[in-house]
């Protein structure tokens, strides 16, 4: 169990042991030694219920990533052979192709298994009996794990595809396990009181929910469903809000990822940026830097302004030189015992705080950049829509340059958000000069972004313009430094999506009546009164209430930071927990839509 993650009203380290628990009774099925076979999307989030010393407890000798040709020398003897992998046939087919190119020796001493994640896939079944493999395997088993905890607050079901499934592809598989998703929450915590939802998909999502939950439960159901620990669900479509994954981030955490990107809590930066000039260091070698709450450093910072963030590490570096020196200047034993006793917390700090201040450097050295400045003011002149019904000179500019292409679309997208679309000869224009200098192929590019909402023709209403001033989206005057309001995450912009969620956990219906109508999809509300509160709260009498946030398609970390803003204030009576469908941003939105061939060749 890790610590970090229980210091939420909502135990999500229940969540994390519930998961190696399960992983832990399948392995077991498969008596003596064995390796893993891991597709390698699931790498790191099974890192995070799992670490590799449990599985040594548990006989695994090693875990390799699934991937084309003949299985790689095992360094040890083993029986089974357990392939954990998500229901894609493309990973069926790496599959068969490892069996298909084992020896005939192998095959007779080895037992080959099949964990699918979440849920078994009949198509993929079919497949591996097709290419012949199916019989191989000894057992074939379901790794129920629909959420992967990356913090106290924080909860992600690790699906990047989930928008484009919807939006391109017509594929609602991912709709139904949100559903399973939310079941297995309230199996774990307890019946949800109240349920909010918003935009095209929440109507399906909440309907699978109460068709799951009129199908047999397990009997080892891990929760009286009765209680509550969760108060409300706020479910929120990402197509409500399109405009805000396009803004560049402006925390901590949101230009890491941003800037380096972070994948399920995980950072790789060059590793020589962290050592003295002296040492030898491959200049091609990557640091791994963990990003969670056990760094009080980083718990500190991720949230704030980046402007802040310096601000901040010169403070605390002064503070723990000052503690130490001072402490070391006591005489008498006693004080000497306490030096001695912190002495690993104040190391600990001094390296954590060596490392985010190089991350810090970083980012600074790209925040610096003339064109990073000038990319953020076109952005804000966006959001406070000064001339920005036309086509905009700088993105011209941005074109004719062959500027990144993504940072280009991204301000498209931005354009089309604020103006409730783009008039028919401003997007006929960018898409002749985009296919004019970036090739023929992105026609396919700009039709999939139209596909999926991102752009789209003006219509006759302005939605966005009435948003922009019944939420007070954009908010001028700001301190970075001291905020009072959420709009610092992206400079003077208050995410769209957390000013609804603000709304919809106050009830504020006045608001609610006048916004709702005008943003996408239908309204679901829905009361469960036959429930209790849970038995370990019910003292807590004026306590906060609990929303439990739940994005389909996507958040980003700086909607994530103003929930956190607005459950950290004062006079708040609100404490959010977010879950999400997957964590995204601007860039690896926009790429999740694109064809592989344009992401390959936009990769190199």
């Amino acid at each position: 169990m890790s610590n970090y993650l229980t210091s939420s009203r909502v135990n999500i380290s229940l969540l994390q042991e519930g998961a190696a628990k399960d992983l832990i009774y399948l392995l077991d099925k498969c008596d003596g030694p064995k390796v893993i076979i891991l597709d390698e999307g699931l790498t790191r989030p099974i890192g995070l219920i799992a670490t590799y010393s449990l599985l040594r407890e548990h006989d695994v000798k090693e875990v390799f990533i699934l991937n084309d040709g003949k299985l790689s020398n095992f360094r040890e003897k083993v029986k089974n052979v357990i392939f954990i992998t998500r229901p894609y046939l493309t990973h069926m087919d790496m599959i068969c192709d490892n069996i298909h190119k084992e020896n005939q020796d192998d095959l007779k001493q080895r037992e080959y298994h099949l964990f699918f994640v979440p849920t078994r896939s009949l198509l993929c079944e079919k497949r591996l009996e097709r290419k012949g493999v199916l019989g191989n395997f000894v057992l074939i088993e379901e790794f129920r794990c629909f959420l992967f905890p990356l913090e106290n607050d924080l909860i992600s079901m690790e699906m990047n595809d989930c928008y484009k499934e919807l939006s391109l592809e017509n594929d609602p598989t991912c709709l139904y396990r949100v559903a399973q998703a939310i079941v297995s929450l309230e199996d774990l915590y307890g019946r949800i009181g109240r349920v909010t939802g918003k935009g095209p998909v929440v109507k399906q999502v909440w309907e699978l929910v109460s068709k799951i939950c009129l199908e047999p439960r397990k009997a080892n159901s891990k929760a009286n469903r009765n209680y509550k620990t969760i108060d409300h669900l706020v479910l929120i479509d990402r197509s409500v809000d399109l405009m805000t994954p396009m803004a560049t981030q402006l925390t901590f955490e949101g230009l890491i990822d941003e800037l380096f990107g972070i994948d399920c809590c995980t950072v790789e930066l060059p590793a020589d940026k962290f050592v003295s000039e002296e040492d030898n260091v491959n200049t091609l070698a990557r640091k791994k830097i963990v990003l969670n709450s056990n760094d009080e450093i980083f718990a500190e910072t991720r949230n704030k302004h980046f402007n802040a963030v310096l601000m901040n590490l010169s403070k605390r570096a002064k503070h723990i030189t000052s503690e130490y020196d001072e402490n070391r200047s006591g005489k008498t034993v006693q004080e000497m015992k306490q030096l001695v006793s912190r002495l690993p917390y104040m190391l600990a700090l001094k390296k954590q705080l060596s490392t985010y201040t190089t991350v810090a450097g970083l980012i600074k050295e790209l925040t610096d950049k003339t064109s990073f400045r000038d990319l953020i003011n076109v952005q804000q002149e966006l959001i406070l829509g000064i001339e920005s019904d036309k086509v905009l000179p700088q993105i011209e500019d941005l074109i004719s340059n062959k500027f990144d292409l993504i940072t280009v679309l991204r301000l498209i997208c931005m354009q089309s958000a604020v103006n409730s679309g783009l008039k028919q000869k401003t997007l006929e224009y960018y898409k002749r000069e985009i296919i004019q200098v970036y090739g023929f192929k992105h026609l396919i590019t700009m039709t999939h972004l139209e596909n999926a909402g991102l752009i789209k023709i003006q219509a006759n209403s302005r939605s966005y313009a009435v948003c922009r001033r019944l939420l007070n989206l954009d908010v001028y005057e700001m301190s970075e430094v001291d905020p009072d309001d959420i709009n610092y995450v992206y400079g003077i912009y208050a995410p769209l999506s957390v000013r609804l969620i603000q709304h919809i956990s106050k009830s504020d219906s006045k608001i609610l009546s006048d916004v709702l109508p005008l943003l996408p999809g239908p309204i679901v509300e829905h009361v469960n009164s036959d429930v209790d509160q849970a038995p370990n709260n019910s003292f807590l009498v004026d306590s906060q209430k609990v929303v439990l946030v739940f994005f389909i398609g996507g958040c980003t970390f700086a909607e994530i930071s103003a929930l956190r803003f607005l459950s950290s204030l004062e006079d708040s009576t609100i404490e959010y927990v977010i879950a999400t469908t997957n964590i995204t941003n601007g860039n690896s939105f926009i790429k999740s839509l694109l064809i592989p061939e344009i992401n390959n060749s936009l990769n190199k």
